[in-house]
């Protein structure tokens, strides 16, 4: 089973905090949670604009601590824990990052959680680069940015099945 993801997050070149995770299942399934631990006084102008002005209001949709977070995480992928975990991210390297530190370091990750995040630039470029799908939904809203890649990753998949791509 594969997982698209994207994160949101706060970093100064030290620290990624997490904003929210979005999540969606190769069989339609989907996650998504926002954090109630980040610190919105460290986050860049971009961030602000970008980012923390999409998040739903507190008022319609519950925070989370990271903890709460990671077991749902971990809940919502053990579901399809006797088939292989595929992790697929864009720009993939943060993300695993602010996933890895819900659980504390990426040794903490539960054995259902792969260590690595397959990075959906790569197969693209792999691919040579073709023009993607447009996004639906709103970019650097982590569960729209993961639709959408879950989108783009099936555009590729049926673009070439018959060129060694992997189902």
């Amino acid at each position: 089973m594969r997982y698209f993801y994207d994160t949101e997050f706060i970093e100064d070149g030290k620290t990624i905090d997490l904003i929210s995770i979005g999540v969606v299942a190769e069989d339609g399934r989907e996650y998504y949670a926002v954090s109630n631990e980040y610190d919105a006084d460290n986050a860049s102008l971009w961030v602000k604009e970008n980012v923390l002005s999409q998040l739903p209001s507190r008022l319609e949709f519950e925070r989370k601590n990271r903890v709460l977070i990671a077991d749902e995480i971990g809940q919502f992928v053990i579901e399809d824990s006797r088939d292989e975990v595929q992790l697929w991210a864009d720009y993939c390297a943060y993300d695993h990052v602010a996933l890895c530190q819900l659980y504390g370091t990426m040794m903490d990750l539960p054995p259902n959680i792969p260590m690595f995040t397959n990075d959906f630039q790569q197969l693209w470029g792999m691919h040579g680069s073709p023009q993607l799908p447009q996004s639906s939904g709103s970019s650097h809203h982590a569960l729209d940015d993961a639709r959408h890649l879950f989108k783009c990753w099936n555009f590729l998949r049926d673009r070439f099945v018959t060129d060694g791509f992997s189902r």
